[in-house]
């Protein structure tokens, strides 16, 4: 296979990925809008932050490693030593599940039988599933090497959309099984799961014409099953020792990554019942921030990383280059700027709203919406940070990129400290201080980088983050006005009432638009000739 074809499914498998994402995201965003409707929100605590991180962490400490060292030296590989290796996440994922869920039941605080039922029960089917899933890693690792972009879609999507559906039904039908639900669609997933990868291998295996069998390195299905011969080792000890380096770097990531619900877990900060209203809570604001400043970040990236040259000054590149990338920094800035404005202004007043019509007063009345209130300032942060990195680490020398991580790692061991101490001090909302934190530290980071990288040359793109005072005191009255309308008009006053609140709303959203129409003409052409910006940036490359 051509290295551009391999680029070209790459591609698309990342593409793919991508809605993929965005699918299982707005999946969840019903499902627990309906849910909510039903189960009380310490079930939905339990269920999305202990239960779920006893089976991300089983998962993740069993096969991470395995999945990067066998995908690392491609298709050019012993397959069967690969596969022999892949099969030993198994026991290693039985290990996990039994040594973590003993201290799920029995050193971890244990929900309230009359509040929360079945808890054990659902300790050991989430532990469970984390195993069955772990019976189609050698056959997803086999479709992911060849990329078997299609198979990976359809086998996910299917298995996402069935286990919603089987989780609805059954909180209507048995709402009184608690978590016996979750725990029964959480096996139903897997199951489907690795049952999609397995009927497609035999199917595929079973038929001489296709010609995708000629291309992979077993010939029958059996061929995928452990194989122990005499004559050579039973795996390939590179692959395994290199296993054993990722598995050092992964058990890190994973305590960084899950860290906010390590430490709520573990540390007890909250109780279940706010734990489930965060995790609502979080999930409706970053769908907001995925859907939004995502697709920006990751396409600019390419853009800055194609005009830009690393290890080179602004000034001794290309100046045609630079005032480019210089112009197309600046007007993202300020279309991030605006749009982060817009939620947190508009999403201050609306909060309330937004969380009693997805999940009912059991969101719209406790925590919920000052969580999203706060979580508003969250996404204005998050989208000025996804411009100013994806410009940073496109520009940045490989030394720089080096200590850049090293004061991330420094930044992420921080924040779970600053989420303890937060959250003592002022509840879940101390997840989202620490997060504003932690992000203002990086958007730092990057403007210095950004004032350093164009201060010889004549453009200045962080200029950017510069509102006209006419757009500014629009968006000041409109926070006045909303937040107004919210207090005499919503939430307790019927929905003629609120229906006049969103009126409100709509009406201060259109002026604003329109004073940033007439005040930021050229954001307005920027954005009317970003094509044409595309495709000379095309011919440039």
């Amino acid at each position: 296979m051509g290295s551009r074809e391999v680029l070209g499914q790459a591609a698309r498998l990342a593409s793919s990925g991508l809605l993929l994402q965005v699918l299982f995201r707005l999946i969840t965003f019903v499902l627990n809008a309906f849910i909510l409707r039903f189960l009380s929100k310490e079930i939905v605590g339990v269920v999305n932050v202990r239960l779920t991180l006893l089976y991300s962490t089983t998962i993740f400490l069993a096969r991470e490693a395995f999945r990067r060292a066998c995908l690392s030296r491609g298709t050019q590989q012993d397959w069967s030593q690969t596969l022999n290796l892949l099969w030993l996440t198994i026991p290693l994922g039985v290990f996990w599940s039994l040594f973590l869920g003993w201290i799920w039941l029995h050193l971890l605080e244990v929900p309230d039988p009359n509040v929360v039922p079945h808890y054990g029960t659902g300790v050991v089917l989430f532990g469970l599933s984390a195993v069955v899933e772990l019976l189609g890693e050698p056959f997803w690792v086999l479709a992911q090497a060849h990329m078997f972009i299609k198979l990976k879609v359809i086998a996910e999507s299917l298995s996402v959309i069935l286990r919603s559906i089987l989780t609805a039904l059954l909180v209507i039908w048995l709402p009184h099984w608690g978590l016996h639900i979750f725990s029964v669609a959480q096996i139903f997933y897997t199951t489907v799961l690795v049952l999609c990868y397995v009927i497609y291998f035999t199917k595929l295996l079973s038929s001489p014409e296709s010609s995708k069998q000629q291309t992979l390195p077993v010939s029958r299905i059996t061929d995928l099953l452990p194989n122990i011969t005499r004559s050579r080792a039973f795996v390939n000890w590179q692959e395994a020792k290199l296993t054993w380096s990722f598995f050092k770097q992964s058990f890190l990531k994973q305590i960084l990554t899950e860290g906010e619900r390590y430490v709520m877990t573990f540390l007890n900060v909250l109780n279940f019942g706010d734990q489930g209203v965060y995790d609502i809570v979080n999930n409706l604001g970053s769908l907001v921030a995925r859907l939004i400043f995502q697709p920006i970040e990751e396409s600019f990236y390419i853009f800055f990383a194609k005009v830009v040259e690393r290890e080179k000054d602004a000034i001794l590149q290309k100046q045609e280059d630079v005032a480019v990338a210089a112009t197309v920094l600046e007007f993202l800035l300020k279309l991030a700027l605006l749009t982060g404005l817009t939620i947190t202004v508009f999403g201050f007043a609306y909060s309330q709203l937004a969380l009693d019509i997805y999940g009912g007063a059991m969101l719209s009345s406790g925590t919920g919406p000052i969580l999203l209130r706060c979580y508003c300032v969250y996404v204005l942060l998050l989208a000025i940070n996804g411009v100013t990195e994806c410009f940073t680490f496109a520009a940045m020398s490989k030394e720089e990129v080096d200590r850049y991580n090293f004061t991330m790692l420094a930044l992420s061991s921080s924040f779970l400290v600053l989420s303890y101490l937060l959250t003592h001090w002022c509840g879940s909302v101390g997840f989202i201080l620490a997060n504003c934190f932690n992000m203002g530290i990086r958007i730092t980071q990057s403007l210095r980088f950004i004032h350093r990288y164009y201060q010889k040359s004549p453009h200045r793109p962080l200029a950017g983050l510069r509102v006209s005072p006419a757009l500014l005191g629009v968006f000041s009255l409109s926070a006045v006005i909303t937040s107004i309308s919210e207090v005499f008009l919503c939430c307790e006053q019927g929905w003629p009432a609120r229906l006049t609140h969103i009126v409100v709303g709509a009406f201060c959203l259109g002026v604003t638009l329109g004073t940033a129409f007439l005040t930021e003409t050229k954001l307005i052409h920027f954005l009317r000739t970003q094509l044409g910006v595309s495709r000379v940036t095309d011919k440039m490359t």
